[in-house]
């Protein structure tokens, strides 16, 4: 398949690999040259616009947020104006039910076809194409990029018909995510408190009562404060949580939980956290019982 790639950051310069090793032809595009020439040394079509990457059939998008998607789309020359009747956008971004909505009716009135496709997965798990693919829109263009999704990821769950429902579900798990890293905080900061070693404490938790990837995963960076260089930044944590607020507000439905932690990433954020990875949340608990911020530069 002809594929364009637009946004080649931690997470899509992995999933653009993966679809050149699949053996697709990859068009891609990003703002910053020097990475689109390192694909190109892999195989990879280089693309000096938005509207050339979008002369494939297909086009992925894997960009920060809503604004970056916006103006890569509906920006003059941009995937919109420039995908042939027929091609299909896909967007891998974690985005907004609403910007979802617009982008599924944008292309539907260009005669185009759009699929939300986020993931579940950090860039290593991006690198090795394990990543957990939530798909959704017209059946019959979820089965055209089937291929590709398949290049990307271990598993696809095809959620609905309707494109924002992908959405929807990738910002719920997020939040869920979110949840546990400030559960995880909490929990580490007392028992640090009382000279429990945090690594001997985590082993506990994910021997028994929780073994799962979550818990293992934002246990060991929260543990070894390792939260630089950022997997996911706080920065879009933060935004992902503001964007699900936004949602459940939208559908009437309280989220408490998320309410906090939309406090607790601006307070990390108002701390000089920006560049730190999405689990320094899980350093505040124990920051605010007197242990040190965590550093940028650790």
């Amino acid at each position: 398949m002809k594929i364009g790639f637009i946004g080649l950051g931690n997470m899509g310069s992995g999933m653009a690999a993966n679809l050149l090793k699949a053996g697709h032809q990859v068009i891609a595009y990003n703002r910053s040259q020097a990475k689109v020439d390192a694909l190109a040394a892999r195989g990879a079509v280089a693309a000096r616009s938005v509207a050339e990457a979008s002369s494939a059939d297909i086009v992925f998008t894997m960009l920060a947020n809503d604004d970056a998607v916006e103006a890569v789309t509906f920006g003059d020359d941009g995937v919109l104006a420039s995908l042939k009747s027929g091609g299909i956008h896909v967007s891998s971004s974690t985005i907004s039910v609403a910007l979802c909505g617009r982008l599924t009716a944008a292309h539907a009135d260009a005669g185009q076809g759009f699929v939300a496709a986020p993931v579940f997965g950090r860039p290593d798990a991006a690198e090795a194409a394990k990543l957990f693919v939530v798909a959704a829109g017209e059946a019959a263009r979820v089965e055209q990029v089937s291929p590709a999704l398949d290049a990307i990821g271990q598993r696809t769950f095809v959620v609905s018909d309707r494109p924002n429902a992908a959405s929807l579900v990738k910002l719920s798990g997020n939040f869920l995510i979110a949840s546990v890293i400030e559960a995880l905080g909490e929990a580490m900061a007392l028992v640090a408190k009382a000279g429990v070693d945090k690594h001997q404490y985590l082993e506990v938790l994910t021997s028994t009562l929780f073994n799962a990837p979550v818990y293992k995963t934002y246990g060991g960076l929260i543990a070894g404060e390792q939260f630089v260089p950022p997997g996911f930044a706080s920065t879009l944590g933060q935004k992902d949580i503001r964007l699900v607020l936004a949602a459940a507000e939208e559908l009437d439905v309280p989220l408490p939980i998320g309410s906090l932690l939309r406090d607790r990433f601006l307070t990390l954020l108002a701390n000089g956290g920006a560049d730190l990875d999405w689990s320094a949340v899980g350093a505040l608990a124990a920051w605010e019982a007197g242990a040190p911020f965590p550093a940028v530069s650790r």
